[in-house]
């Protein structure tokens, strides 16, 4: 039988300095399949449990992670609270290439090349798993390799699913991996106090990864993004951080929106269906100062076809040229977040999918009990009684019901932002309604500042201070410079003329809390209208034209929705001084996350325009004129 040495010698180009990691090790194992890659997190065939541990000098055997076998699949639980979400700032550059991010000479004081020799020689004497996948998917991806630990086996899986794996025996000649990530958890104590480091060494015929922590949120899927962002910057297009979906109305009619927006902005949500209440009416909202509540009966939802879940490729291969943006799905799996599923029966559709999977599916920092079936709604607990706030999932996307395969065009780019309760006398940012329909300028300038808002529960330090996630909000996982991918941004907007921009908050609207009701309501709403088309004497000018312009009514099957919930200023607990003192927030903010592209020569002449509109408190009018609504 041929040994996997001599496979991946004679299968896989590799650079000279991975063939000889892999020559090196005293075992290793190529990937055959998911079912090769569970076993492995579990130590083999026959275990239900399995600790992940590594023995680290000076310090002694620390334990990273929890694996177990549970019946529909396997849980991941990591010890330390801090790794169950992605730190925001885990990204570090190595390369001396153009950037905008903190270069990791500037925040350590060892030298990248004595870490890379480190974590090779490291690498050299561990028994090892290799996974040979494809970066953006099966047909525009590009040829990448996984090189880690054999008993972190479970980070394998992980990235397989995330990925596009390409099973041992499949493994084409032509094989050669343009980027390489490398997986070496030790280091994180050993060189940066215990804190999630990422490293990015960026070339000019490939892209490295030092992943030197075991949370797969900032490697094995932001990583990637960071790839891809990086190969669509030198090709001029771009991944966008958006999930997208197919609504079909009971009539029949399609409307494709993508929802885009920071961590938390309801991208996952946008695929889920309305959560309903127990005798099937929708909760809109419930008021934060009296509690009292509104609902609405909707007696048949838009039937949903997702497409993407939170990488979006516009690869120029798939570009149409209709005036519409396309995209396809850049990852083969989507990392789900079941934190808004608290108890039983609050989503059938999600629970019934995750506790009764076709195959087996990992999970997240979710309780878990050997050979038993583990359930989304039991978060890992951070501290007696506090549930970890980023319970996740990794759903595979041939196992999604309706799930489209192919490239679609998009009708509507939805953004999202979290917002906190607004009142008058504890004013916030929490101004936006239900839905804003924004000239295309404007839907270019929240992409520039992309606010990351109230209580986000996929990253550490979420809280009400408002936060920007900055270009697109995928800036967090880019590379480069912020000027390049605002002008990527632009160009593709100014391309795709046809696409219409809207804005839809979730969590709280003014003093009405609603969580992901709004964008769910919105959507049904814009599939039966065949998209973002509206007469001039449907619309106002939103009173902070930051947020474009209000619907003067918004009906769904005749029932006809709260002004309150379209035009905070007419909530009683806001009223035009609490909204007017939010729009003051909301203004400032924007103004000080744009102020540094003012300096740029680089920026496109359209963008400056309109950054100066917004400098100086520019009108909707203005913003449509220097891009009209076509």
């Amino acid at each position: 039988m041929t040994s996997v040495k001599s496979t991946i010698n004679d299968n896989l180009r590799l650079p000279e300095h991975v063939r000889d990691i892999l020559n090196a090790s005293p075992k290793v194992s190529l990937a055959r399949d998911r079912d090769h890659l569970i076993s492995l997190s579990l130590g083999g065939d026959g275990h239900s449990e399995y600790e992940v541990s590594y023995e680290i000098a000076g310090i002694g055997n620390i334990t990273e992670a929890n694996v177990v076998r549970v019946r529909n699949g396997i849980a991941v639980n990591f010890e330390d609270p801090y790794m169950r979400r992605r730190d925001p700032n885990s990204m570090f550059i190595a390369d001396e290439l153009p950037t905008d991010k903190v270069r990791l000479e500037e925040n350590f004081d060892f030298s990248f090349d004595q870490l890379r020799k480190d974590v090779f020689t490291w690498l050299k004497n561990r028994e090892l798993v290799v996974v040979a996948f494809k970066a953006g998917g099966n047909e525009f991806g590009y040829d990448a390799l996984l090189v880690a630990p054999a008993n972190a086996a479970f980070f394998a899986a992980a990235l397989a699913d995330l990925q596009y794996m390409i099973p041992a025996n499949d493994i084409p000649e032509d094989f050669s991996p343009y980027a390489t990530l490398f997986l070496a958890p030790p280091f994180r104590h050993t060189h940066c106090k215990g804190n999630q480091v990422v490293i990015h060494d960026r070339q000019t015929d490939g892209h490295e990864i030092f992943a030197l922590n075991l949370y797969p949120g900032p490697s094995a899927k932001k990583g990637i993004y960071a790839v891809l962002l990086n190969i669509g910057e030198k090709e001029q297009w771009l991944t966008a951080h958006g999930s997208s979906v197919q609504a079909i109305t009971p009539y029949d009619n399609v409307l494709t929106i993508m929802h885009e927006g920071a961590s938390g902005s309801g991208k996952s949500e946008m695929l889920e269906y309305a959560h309903r209440e127990a005798d099937g009416r929708l909760l809109v909202g419930t008021n934060t100062v009296s509690k009292e509540q509104q609902f609405l009966s909707l007696e048949q939802a838009c039937t949903l076809q997702p497409v993407t879940d939170d990488m979006a490729l516009c690869h120029p291969g798939i570009q149409t040229g209709t005036g519409k943006l396309a995209v396809v799905d850049a990852e083969d799996a989507w990392f789900v977040r079941v934190d808004h599923i608290s108890t039983y029966g609050v989503d059938p559709y999600l629970e019934s999918l995750c506790t009764h999977p076709p195959v087996p599916i990992m999970f997240l920092n979710i309780f878990a009990v050997p050979d038993a079936t583990c359930l989304i709604w039991e978060a890992t607990e951070d501290a007696p009684g506090i549930k970890c706030p980023n319970p996740r999932v990794i759903l595979p996307r041939n196992i999604v019901p309706n799930v489209v395969k192919e490239s679609v065009e998009i009708d509507v780019r939805s953004f999202g932002i979290r917002q906190p309760a607004c009142t008058a006398e504890t004013p916030t940012y929490g101004i936006a309604g239900m839905l804003h329909y924004l000239p295309p300028a404007l839907g270019w300038l929240w992409r520039m500042v992309a606010p990351r808002g109230h209580a986000n529960p996929s990253i550490l330090g979420g809280n009400d201070t408002m936060e920007s996630e900055g270009v697109g909000s995928y800036w967090p996982f880019a590379t480069g410079r912020r000027v390049d991918q605002a002008n990527l941004i632009l160009e593709q907007i100014l391309a795709t003329p046809r696409t219409r921009f809207t804005l839809s908050p979730n969590q709280h609207i003014g003093a009405w809390k609603t969580g992901f009701m709004a964008q769910w309501l919105v959507r049904e709403y814009l599939a039966r209208r065949s998209g973002a088309h509206f007469r001039e004497d449907q619309l106002i000018p939103s009173r902070c034209p930051l947020l474009g312009y209000t619907l003067k009514e918004l009906k769904i099957e005749g029932s006809q929705i709260s002004n309150w919930f379209t035009q905070v200023d007419t909530q009683p607990e806001v009223g035009t001084k609490g909204y007017d003192a939010g729009a003051e927030i909301l203004e400032n903010f924007f103004k000080q996350e744009l102020s540094d592209y003012r300096a740029s020569t680089d920026l496109h002449p359209i963008g400056l325009a309109i950054i100066e509109c917004c400098m100086q408190g520019g009108s909707v009018e203005d913003y449509e004129h220097i891009l009209p609504i076509t």
